[in-house]
């Protein structure tokens, strides 16, 4: 029998809700909702949602339209690809 082997999991499902709230704190202790475009009148689906916004029942994969329903004074932010993630962290 070899060395042992270990496996590591991180569920990162929350982090960029938390980076949004760190680069904005007005939005500490808000429901933040980050998915589409921001906006939870078009199509689009939840990529993150904070704490406060799951304790509504919203989660990822979910219709922004579904979380704007489950949460309506929920704050929805625009999803972000990698480079812009990236570039704002600098």
């Amino acid at each position: 029998m070899g060395p042992a082997r270990w496996v590591l999991h991180i569920d990162l499902d929350q982090f960029i809700a938390a980076v949004e709230v760190l680069r904005r704190p007005e939005l500490r202790g808000l429901p933040v909702v980050v998915g589409g475009r921001g906006d939870p009148t078009e199509r689009g689906v939840v990529s993150t949602a904070s704490y406060e916004a799951r304790e509504y029942g919203v989660g990822s994969g979910m219709p922004l339209r579904t979380a704007a329903r489950k949460c309506p004074d929920a704050v929805f932010l625009r999803s972000t690809d990698r480079r812009t993630r990236r570039r704002r962290s600098r």
